[in-house]
């Protein structure tokens, strides 16, 4: 043992996988370093007293929900290849002494591009633009300058600081709202006043008992007329029958929604012919090479907790979130 963490030569790594066509992670840089065992959801249960050290690599799964509360012991460090942990955690690993760890730094500036794209897309009317394209329909329209307008972008970690970010270069006078105010950011007693007043919302939060379902009919009912939605954080922020129906009585101009609550998104859902709603499957921070980023960002943690140092991106798991930001 060193500084109480196993040594090299008897550390095991167990990686939940997710399904084909998903690649495993690439972990050369363990290679003589440690074991490297695999898992899927049927198998993790009876694997997971195997390991030093869980990488969730399918962070679609909850599998570990599933399979931490049972017998035998426990890995000591969970890292998860994704910045939200809400998939993962249990009241018995929230309880432990598992470090969690996530991905925090991958997805920030991707993720910001990905909004700031959906923002430029709904001012510019380019998803009608495409359509009257396919039916050959030559219709001159006015669009939305989006410089001067205003933007809420609710959640204060490094994904909603890098929108905030992004949107501000753009023009766009933007608040920024978190679990707690604080220079820069507002709390969430200021978060209805914010809505009244917002061209553009944007749902960055963490999933936690707190936000579970915050936008909802009275939250799209106090927006303007002209609002415009943006949901990359986590589907259950979202009531999405409250979100059909706002759309569908223009309570707001439009949304745009990369996360849902039951993905994939079911062919019946009326989310697909909502008025006014763009749908994408869960990609806003998945740029070319996002994998080998997360494998190497979990290579480069396993150095730190292999000698001993203080792991980065440590999540509160009684918040949910990692804290400080």
């Amino acid at each position: 043992m060193r500084n109480g963490f196993p040594s090299t030569s008897d550390t095991t790594v167990l990686v939940l996988d997710a399904a084909p066509p998903t690649p495993p992670p690439r972990l050369g840089g363990l290679t003589g370093r440690a074991r490297v065992l695999h898992a899927d959801g049927d198998t993790l249960a009876e694997r997971l007293p195997l390991a030093d050290v869980l990488l969730v690599w399918d962070f679609s799964s909850d599998a570990v929900r599933r399979a931490w509360p049972g017998a035998g012991p426990r890995p000591r460090w969970v890292h998860t290849a994704s910045a939200g942990v809400d998939h993962l955690m249990c009241p018995e690993l929230a309880a432990s002494d598992a470090v969690v760890t996530n991905a925090r730094g991958v997805f920030d500036q991707p993720i910001a591009e990905y909004v700031a794209a959906l923002v430029l897309a709904m001012a510019k009317d380019l998803p009608h633009t495409l359509e009257l394209q396919r039916e050959r329909s030559w219709q001159h329209r006015e669009t939305r300058r989006i410089a001067g307008t205003r933007a809420c972008v609710v959640g204060s970690g490094p994904i909603g600081r890098a929108i905030a970010g992004t949107l501000k270069a753009l023009g766009i006078t933007t608040a920024l709202v978190g679990r707690t105010p604080r220079t820069g950011v507002h709390g969430p007693a200021d978060l209805d006043r914010l809505l009244t007043r917002a061209d553009w919302v944007v749902c960055a939060a963490p999933l936690t008992d707190d936000t579970r379902g915050m936008f909802d009919a009275r939250r799209f009912g106090v927006m303007q007329p002209s609002a415009r939605f943006i949901n990359i954080g986590r589907g259950p922020l979202v009531v999405e029958d409250d979100l059909v129906a706002a759309l569908a009585k223009r309570w707001i101009a439009g949304a745009a929604l990369d996360v849902f609550e039951r993905e994939p998104l079911p062919a019946d859902s009326p989310l697909w012919t909502a008025p006014g709603l763009l749908v994408s499957p869960h990609m806003s921070g998945d740029t070319i090479g996002w994998r080998d980023e997360l494998g190497s960002q979990f290579v480069e943690l396993y150095e730190a907790w292999e000698a001993g140092r203080p792991l980065a991106n440590v999540v509160d798991k009684e918040r949910g979130y990692v804290p400080g930001h």
